[in-house]
């Protein structure tokens, strides 16, 4: 019997060891190991930071569900990666040995690399379910005093979705509240322009994110560097297209959210054959490390050239799509591996999202992500805010339930066929 370790309760992690679990049932033993014992839908946080959820409606508590579904968890983290010696040595001192890994942490986020951000620092964040409850009540506090509100991404940023989302959220509950009047906006990103999202844009992403912040009265800068941030006040500097400084800014805030950077996470940094210099898990065409090839990886912790070179540095985004993919690829390969073969599976390395702006969104399709591509396509509606909420449904009655049909693909990809249809007729 081979143990198979899950590193990472997030959407890559739990989608992992849940397909594992189908394709082994019992043949094998599979363990999953998080940083806490809760899993969080981190889409659902840029409701949570305007009060449109609770975080307890968008957490599903683990050690229970695991254990119905007969899959060890672990809740307490990992300290270290011993890929060397086939083990993982835990926060609590244990020690966690495997004959497969598979790494699927996530990032950690890099607050530290511009000063003064963060919720240790003075901006808000949704990139947690616990940062954005605090966020929420920064939220009621800028209602109760309305002022100026700064919304962005620090440089190398790779993740600008919730950012965009955060904006226009916060937009649609602010004229709810009949306050948007007094509440002037500015959405700062290292982005080259508007609606780039560190993929070159998808489709006309460009038009609808740039369109949507006009109609919306919210002021953008792009190609900005933050720089730091003091109590009340963004710092940054603004680039031409040739990476030349072109003009200075400090806007004052009263509210701010701003997506930091992502690197990898400590147990895994360093680690010279598995990571990138910012940590991030080194892969083959089949999610295997190239050094240790009993070592998988999956989701936002796995390295990713970006698409292109931009003034403000920018990096490539992973979306929910893509990693389902690459967990499939990852189950498949894993499986030939215990059977003695070579691998064969690939996940498909392309780009389908739901950006909810509150009473309407925008999805994009990239197939493949990196252009030139087979499909390129966008598209602005209600039905996006719909599918977001279904998407929320669809994965959290996943999680308690271990069902492992990809429904969200499906769903995804049927709303958009259904779409075009109608776009071209």
């Amino acid at each position: 019997m081979a143990r198979i370790v899950v590193m990472g309760a997030g959407i890559g992690g739990i989608s992992q060891a849940y397909e594992l679990k189908k394709e082994f049932g019992n043949a094998h033993a599979i363990t999953l190991i998080g940083d806490s014992d809760r899993f969080e839908f981190t889409p659902s946080n840029p409701w949570v930071a305007v009060g449109w959820r609770k975080p307890d409606q968008v957490v599903v508590e683990l050690p229970k569900t695991m254990n119905k579904f007969g899959i060890e968890f672990i809740g307490e983290g990992v300290k270290k990666v011993q890929p060397a010696d086939n083990k993982l040595e835990l926060n609590g001192g244990g020690e966690v040995a495997y004959d497969y890994l598979v790494i699927a942490t996530g990032p950690q986020l890099a607050f530290d690399e511009v000063p003064g951000l963060g919720p240790e620092g003075h901006t808000q964040s949704v990139c947690k379910t616990g940062h954005a409850e605090v966020a929420f009540a920064d939220f009621e506090k800028l209602v109760a005093d309305p002022g100026p509100v700064v919304v962005g991404a620090a440089p190398a940023a790779s993740c600008f979705g919730p950012a965009y989302e955060y904006a226009f959220i916060l937009d649609t509950e602010l004229k709810k509240r009949k306050i948007r009047d007094r509440v002037p906006m500015t959405f700062v990103t290292p982005e080259p322009y508007v609606g780039h999202l560190g993929l070159d844009g998808v489709g006309d992403t460009k038009g609808l994110m740039e369109s949507e912040l006009r109609d919306r009265h919210i002021r953008f800068i792009c190609n900005a560097k933050i720089t730091g941030v003091s109590d009340g006040k963004v710092h940054c500097t603004e680039f031409d297209e040739d990476g030349k400084e072109k003009k200075q800014h400090e806007i004052a805030f009263k509210h701010s959210m701003i997506l930091p950077a992502f690197k990898g996470v400590d147990a895994v940094m360093g680690i010279e054959g598995l990571t990138n210099p910012r940590g991030f898990i080194l892969i083959d065409e089949y999610q295997r490390n190239p050094a240790y090839h009993n070592v998988y990886s999956v989701g936002v912790c796995v390295a990713i050239p970006p698409v292109g070179p931009t003034p403000v540095p920018t990096g490539a985004p992973k979306t929910g799509y893509m990693i389902e993919s690459m967990v499939t690829a990852t189950t498949r390969n894993i499986r030939d591996a215990i059977a003695g073969r070579e691998p064969s599976a690939r996940g498909s390395w392309s780009a389908v999202c739901l950006a909810d702006f509150g009473d309407t969104g925008v999805a994009f399709v990239a197939l493949p992500q990196i252009p030139p591509r087979n499909t390129n396509w966008a598209s602005k509606g209600r039905w996006v805010h719909v599918a977001k909420i279904a998407y929320e449904k669809y994965f959290l009655h996943k999680v308690r339930t271990a069902k492992t049909e990809p429904y969200y693909e499906k769903m995804v990809l049927s709303m958009v066929g259904a779409k075009r249809l109608k776009d071209a007729s």
